[in-house]
């Protein structure tokens, strides 16, 4: 069974309004500030097989 994401939350490193976000990864619907992806909490999961489209 897969671990499900966490909501974590802090304050906007530009504007100071208090957000959340899954696993430490935020952005600002204020102000549009956006931490690097790379400042989770844990690894994001790898990406899945796409299937075919189907005709």
């Amino acid at each position: 069974m897969a671990e499900h994401p966490e909501i974590t939350y802090i304050g906007c490193a530009r504007c100071g309004t208090q957000i959340a976000g899954l696993d430490g990864r935020y952005a600002c619907s204020g102000c549009g500030w956006v931490n690097e992806w790379t400042e989770g909490h844990r690894p994001l999961p790898a990406a899945g097989r796409r299937r075919p489209q189907q005709p």
